[in-house]
């Protein structure tokens, strides 16, 4: 049964919702649960994810809608009565003991004089309106709001630009300011390298090795993933470029996004010649082919970009990016060798990840170990999955896509779905190969052990031969402490690899060297 709870006119952020939606989803008797704000686009989520009710169809923009589906009535009361506890809570107090709640921007402006940051988390119609209103109070900008119309975000953006100030989003998940971990990040050393990046995952894999490699960030500007657009014109990209060009604390830039259009591509290189200081690209699945200028170094994957920039970083030569990559090969080729002589039936690999970012290396790495691969955000369109739950042959899927976030938490925080198909895709006699992410830092799952291990072992019961390869996101100063989850999951059985496209070699490298081909 979907028991369903309207609350007129009380406004959560969508950070503080996913947090209680995984602590609702974990109730005995709660089959799945949606806890958002009534937006248009948010109960278009609901509906696909079965847990829309006339009464969340009356429901206004700024009402919070709890749904769930349970077995029973005294599940349902069980749940609302926590999520009544969760949203609550009493805020957190200062250094006098004092409640410290603003009663709107002006009051938070002079509650926290000097602050230069807004971090903003409203509903995406209206966010732009919130946005603007900081920019005119010279604020910088973390949109994490998501649907803002891009004509929005394309005036947010100019106006930023014309006062000197950053527009990171909106869909902006990921920054590091100053060495403080914003939304989902890391704790990472600080250090000389300066980021930025159109890409979450992709910025906090790249802060993550370069900070377990012994270098550090300066900054890490995010920019959303729409920045790098035509309709954009990488406005923050360009930006927080020329920032980080004259910031005296940064000596190496690193670009990480998905290829830009085109044009965008000429403004971007156009910029980096400017730059005095030596600068590192990856554009996932595309490439630069031109030479830019004499120390711009380009890269094929998130960890190849990481390790040259920590080579410049810490005055190495370049050769020894190619010589940790090469290491971890050979480990590669010998854990692959072991794995491979235990197939005797199955042939196909699955990858379920957290991370957008993942998939994109995954599609740059395994084609050329593999063949084709299927996906629901695929680099070429020609392998888009049909349905993203019924998968065939080699395929990997971005489970933080929409249609896994139907009003559920993002799959970093609430593994639930994704330990089921951990468990079903095992159980499939084809599956030969399970390849995962581990995200770790704020903002991610706080117990990520104790979620994932008992559907990992479950996946091991129902498949003799199964090979589960994952990398671990994350720094040993993280809430969740890396090698702990490390060693906890190799315990499992499980391979771990330090860095996703290590992971993605190996997992390749296996299916590769049994020698059990699919076809597409």
């Amino acid at each position: 049964m979907i028991k369903t709870v309207i609350k007129k006119g009380a406004y959560f952020d969508s950070v503080s919702l996913m947090q209680v939606a995984r602590k609702l989803n974990a109730i005995s008797g709660v089959i799945d649960s949606a806890v958002v704000m009534a937006t248009r686009e948010n109960k278009g989520i609901i509906k696909a994810s079965g847990l829309l009710t006339p009464e969340i169809l009356k429901a206004g923009d700024s009402d919070l809608a709890i749904a769930v589906s349970v077995k029973s009535p005294a599940a349902a009361e069980a749940a609302f009565k926590s999520a009544d506890e969760l949203l609550n809570r009493k805020p957190s107090r200062d250094t006098d003991g004092a409640a410290r709640k603003a009663a709107g921007l002006d009051d938070a402006v002079k509650m926290l004089e000097g602050a230069n940051l807004a971090v903003i988390s409203v509903a995406g119609r209206f966010a732009g309106a919130l946005a603007a209103r900081c920019l005119e109070k010279n604020l910088n900008v973390m949109l994490f709001s998501d649907n803002v119309p891009v004509e929005t975000e394309l005036a947010l953006k100019k106006a930023a630009v014309k006062k000197g100030l950053l527009v990171m989003g909106p869909d902006c998940g990921t920054a590091i300011i100053n060495g403080a971990p914003i939304a989902f990040a890391n704790s990472v050393r600080r250090g000389n390298i300066g980021i930025v990046a159109a890409s979450g995952t992709g910025l906090q894999e790249v802060t993550t090795l370069i900070t377990n490699e012994g270098a550090g960030i300066s900054q890490a500007i995010g920019t959303g993933s729409r920045d790098v657009k035509i309709e954009i014109g990488a406005l923050t990209l360009l930006q927080a470029l020329k920032m980080l060009a004259s910031d005296p604390g940064t000596e190496v830039l690193l670009i990480v996004s998905k290829p830009p259009h085109p044009e965008i591509l000429k403004r971007i290189t156009a910029e980096i010649r400017k730059i005095r200081k030596p600068v590192v690209a990856v554009f996932l699945g595309g490439v630069i082919e031109e030479k830019i200028k004499d120390d711009f170094y380009a890269a094929r994957t998130l960890e190849e970009a990481a390790y040259k920039a920590v080579c410049l970083g810490k005055g190495w030569k370049l050769a020894r990016a190619r010589e940790i990559i090469y290491d971890m090969n050979l480990k590669a080729g010998e854990l692959a060798k072991t794995e491979a002589a235990r197939k005797k039936r199955s042939s196909c690999l699955r990858g379920l990840f957290s991370g957008g970012t993942f998939v994109s290396e995954a599609q740059v790495i395994l084609p050329e170990l593999l063949g084709g691969i299927w996906s629901n955000a695929p680099l070429d369109k020609k392998w888009k999955l049909k349905d993203s739950l019924k998968l065939s042959g080699h395929a990997v899927i971005d489970m933080g896509e929409d249609e896994f976030t139907v009003g559920r938490p993002h799959p970093m925080i609430d593994f639930s779905l994704r330990n089921k198909m951990i468990v079903s895709e095992a159980a499939r006699p084809e599956v030969s190969v399970l390849l995962l992410d581990v995200v770790l830092g704020y903002g991610s799952n706080p117990k990520p052990l104790e979620d994932i291990l008992p559907s990992i072992k479950e996946a091991f019961s129902r498949n003799r031969e199964l090979s589960i390869v994952a990398s671990v996101t994350g720094t040993e100063t993280d809430p969740q402490v890396r090698s702990k989850v490390v060693k906890g999951l190799e315990a499992a059985g499980v391979i771990v690899m330090p860095s996703n496209a290590g992971a993605c070699r190996l997992a390749g490298e296996i299916l590769r060297l049994s020698g059990k081909r699919v076809k597409p």
